[in-house]
């Protein structure tokens, strides 16, 4: 049923069989509970068929990371965490060959997110156990109940991938799932800018000089993370950093009392905190305040808009909530309100999508542009 490859010598077979099979199944098991990066325990592929098990504690996988980036396919189920890990391991990240079977049942109307476990059950009728979760996959030896899920993981996938693949093509969406495959590997690998880290943390609410501390605090969490590779919620969770500049503590009594923040970072880091949102650029330096969501837009811009999301979706035949999520909705209210450059939209935005509804939108917001600026002036 599978083979456990713990040897280098056996990994030699492994890769023999890559070089003549341009697609293979995939999936990770691996522990991140107090590091930024993950810890590989085992990464398993199906080749043609058969399963192998390979070790990530004790193997060089060097070209087997070469392997998957020359591939003509890699098909996952939910490859977030996977790709993520493929990415810090293989120290590349371009890998633009993933069919995620997870996206593909969300164009035939299965929800955004629908397990592997019921994926199977749903298309194969195939039951599987998913008991193993939580497993210490760095232990070693497995189990036999580890290793037999783990195999479980990549032993139906192909036929997942096929059943799926013959859908999707025969309502002409293979191609579309193929480039947001693509958008998901990119926006993956895509870092926030450090002069943007910002971003990811504030929102319309916070003024400029709000949005100037939590720059300064994300930076130094930043560096603090990759340094010491721990996560980011060890130095300072997200929520904990808005208290801390809403709060905008002066001492370390105050500092001590804003909410999540850890005692031994108050200790070890307090004096860095208080002087991050204590001493501050010149205001000219501060960013800008940050757009509202697009619900602020005018009761009937947002109706055309969702009336027209809608039609597109009807016409497809693919569900709203894969045709536009809420964070594109607003990268989209973000660009006409700020007049950006088109090529900074998500890529999501700009294949497939872009004549269907990215332009319309933009023409319905444009039609609402003095309202979205009235709503920002309120907002100053």
């Amino acid at each position: 049923m599978f083979q456990f490859i713990n040897q280098q010598t056996d990994l030699e077979h492994v890769l023999n069989l890559m070089q003549h099979t341009s697609t293979y199944g995939l999936d990770t098991e691996f522990i991140k509970v107090d590091t930024l990066w993950p810890k590989l325990g085992v990464f398993q592929i199906n080749v043609n068929g058969q399963v192998f098990l390979l070790d990530g504690t004790t193997l060089n996988l060097d070209q087997f990371w070469f392997e998957l980036f020359k591939a003509q396919q890699n098909v996952f189920h939910a490859c977030g965490e996977d790709i993520d890990l493929i990415y810090h391991y293989a120290d590349k990240k371009n890998l633009n060959n993933v069919f995620d079977t997870q996206v593909g049942l969300s164009f035939l109307g299965h929800g955004l997110q629908v397990s592997y476990q019921n994926a199977l059950k749903l298309v194969l009728d195939i039951d599987i156990d998913k008991d193993q979760t939580r497993s210490d996959w760095l232990a070693r030896p497995l189990t036999d109940e580890q290793m037999n899920y783990a195999a479980n993981d990549v032993l139906y996938i192909m036929r997942l991938a096929e059943k799926v693949k013959a859908e999707l093509v025969e309502k002409s969406l293979y191609s579309h799932v193929l480039e947001d495959c693509q958008n998901l590997t990119f926006e993956i690998a895509s870092e926030t800018p450090k002069d943007k880290l910002y971003c990811d943390i504030g929102n319309y609410r916070h003024s400029r000089k709000q949005l100037m501390q939590l720059q300064q605090l994300s930076v130094w969490r930043e560096e603090m993370v990759k340094a010491l590779n721990q996560p980011r919620s060890f130095i300072l969770k997200s929520a904990t950093m808005i208290d801390l500049v809403e709060v905008n503590p002066k001492n370390n009594f105050q500092l001590s009392s804003v909410k999540g923040i850890r005692p031994n970072i108050v200790r070890e880091h307090g004096k860095t905190i208080l002087d991050l949102l204590k001493f501050l650029p010149e205001t000219d330096e501060w960013p800008l305040r940050i757009a509202r969501p697009i619900k602020h837009s005018s009761q009937g811009i947002t109706v055309e808009v969702d009336e027209l999301i809608s039609q597109v979706s009807f016409e497809m035949q693919v569900p709203k909530e894969v045709l536009m999520r809420k964070k594109w909705l607003n990268a989209l209210y973000h660009h006409v309100v700020f007049h950006g450059n088109e090529q900074d939209l998500p890529g999501y935005l700009l294949g497939w999508r872009y004549e269907l509804l990215t332009q319309p939108l933009i023409h319905l917001l444009q039609e609402d542009i003095k309202f979205l600026s009235m709503q920002m002036k309120v907002n100053e």
